[in-house]
């Protein structure tokens, strides 16, 4: 029986910010976390991940406490430790420690019933390469505007 579980997005990492490279991390969570994951009740808008004594920390991700969580329910906006192995912690750490680079989560979504967390190596973004980026968005959707649905093809 497959369950269609949401994909949860940080819409503005790839508008702000350059992304470099990608990993995919395992979290760490709490029962009643995990429930409201699965409800779709959470937001990656703030959250930034940063790395602690060889350990990778996600913070600022907010998930919304599980309604039926009574006493056991959790702290919305706790750190969250991300499940990573050596060689990908060393990697991060190479490159987070150049300047103007930092760790943003990009996605988080459930594989084969695990929380994982994609995280971008990304480079903060000028005001003009944001215009850039939504005059060249804007040309693309003019140009398949005006070509769709024509197919002519001169040989």
């Amino acid at each position: 029986m497959a369950t269609n579980t949401p994909t949860i997005k940080n819409r503005k990492a790839r508008h702000e910010y350059h992304i470099e490279d990608t990993y995919e991390a395992g979290i760490v969570l709490k029962g009643t976390e995990v429930k409201s994951l699965r409800n779709g009740n959470a937001s990656l808008g703030e959250s930034f991940a940063y790395l602690q004594d060889g350990e990778v920390w996600l913070r600022d991700m907010y998930i919304k406490p599980y309604k039926e969580g009574s006493y056991a329910n959790h702290d919305e906006r706790r750190p969250r430790k991300l499940l990573l192995n050596k060689r990908e912690i060393g990697e991060l750490d190479k490159a987070i420690s150049q300047k103007g680079y930092t760790l943003i989560p990009l996605k988080l979504y459930f594989k084969k019933g695990y929380a994982k967390i994609l995280l971008g190596i990304a480079k903060g973004k000028q005001r003009h390469d944001k215009r850039e980026d939504i005059k060249e968005r804007d040309m693309k959707r003019d140009i398949n505007r005006k070509y769709k649905g024509t197919y002519k093809v001169n040989l």
